[in-house]
């Protein structure tokens, strides 16, 4: 079945942003008393959007935080995120020649559990806004990544069948996200090992390998 739209994820798949996200996480958390370890972010968290980040880091840590308490949280961490980005250009090398070359032959989304205006930010800084038809973001689908709705509503923006799709993504939560969606998936390795990806359709180490060779054949391999 040949492939006809690609959806990236954001962070820690075209931005080099987690370590700003957890940056910040900690900022706003160790008054509270939490430590929170890049290990842990990774393997707890990472995936999440910011509600949902902050909601299971309260269950975790026996914390009492309230619905107006987390929406305060989240604002706060947007504030702050937007700061460290606004001067910096933080893509991974290789992010806008990957981005160029496969919007030259199938049109390009975001599904991300990010904020729209941080994508939006990061994407207009590095000159690469228009690459992308569509961003779904924080708060656009009623479940969040591991559950499939963002993958789902890329599809419907794209006009195109979930099957129809390639999804590129960093995380295990991203990847649970697109295949119960439907999609065949490239896994790249900024976050994880290769040898934890048991699932992806293909697996690769960096963005220059994301070539449309490699979409043509997993097209051909459907």
């Amino acid at each position: 079945m040949p492939v006809q739209a690609i959806v990236f994820d954001f962070d820690g798949v075209l931005a080099d942003s987690e370590p700003l996200h957890l940056r910040v996480y900690q900022e706003l958390l160790e008054p509270a008393g939490v430590r929170l370890t890049p290990e842990d972010y990774c393997a707890r968290y990472l995936g999440f959007d910011d509600e949902g980040a902050f909601q299971q880091i309260a269950i975790d840590n026996k914390l009492m935080l309230g619905d107006e308490e987390i929406e305060l949280l989240i604002a706060e961490k947007a504030r702050r995120f937007e700061r460290l980005i606004s001067d910096v250009n933080v893509l991974y090398p290789g992010a806008v020649a990957c981005a160029r070359r496969l919007a030259a032959a199938w049109p390009l989304g975001i599904a991300s559990g990010a904020l729209r205006s941080e994508i939006e930010l990061m994407l207009r800084g590095a000159g690469l806004l228009d690459a992308f038809r569509f961003i779904v973001s924080a708060g656009d689908t009623e479940h969040t990544k591991p559950a499939p709705d963002p993958y789902r509503r890329a599809a419907e923006l794209h006009g195109v069948s979930p099957a129809d799709c390639v999804a590129i993504e960093d995380s295990h939560a991203g990847l649970r996200s697109a295949r119960d969606a439907g999609m065949r998936t490239v896994a790249i390795t900024h976050t994880y090992p290769r040898e934890t990806f048991h699932d992806a359709d293909a697996i690769v180490d960096s963005l220059d390998e994301i070539t449309v060779h490699l979409i043509a054949r997993m097209s051909d391999a459907s």
